[in-house]
């Protein structure tokens, strides 16, 4: 077996309600994760009660296609 090469150092810190924020390895910047748009009507989030942020699953598709 291979010995591990990289060990992710991230954090995630759930603010107030889908509204979530990534510490990432090599970032200066805190990620913001939420919902918007049809996912936000899903789970019946208004934009009174989060602004719109980038979900999970829109990081995900962007790595994939990156």
């Amino acid at each position: 077996m291979s010995d591990v090469v990289y060990v992710s150092e991230s954090r995630i810190v759930r603010q107030r309600g889908p509204l979530r924020f990534a510490y990432l390895p090599a970032e200066t910047e805190v990620v913001s994760f939420g919902v918007h748009g049809a996912i936000a009507a899903h789970y019946g989030v208004s934009p009174e009660v989060s602004t719109p942020h980038a979900t999970t699953i829109d990081y995900i598709i962007a790595a994939t296609g990156g």
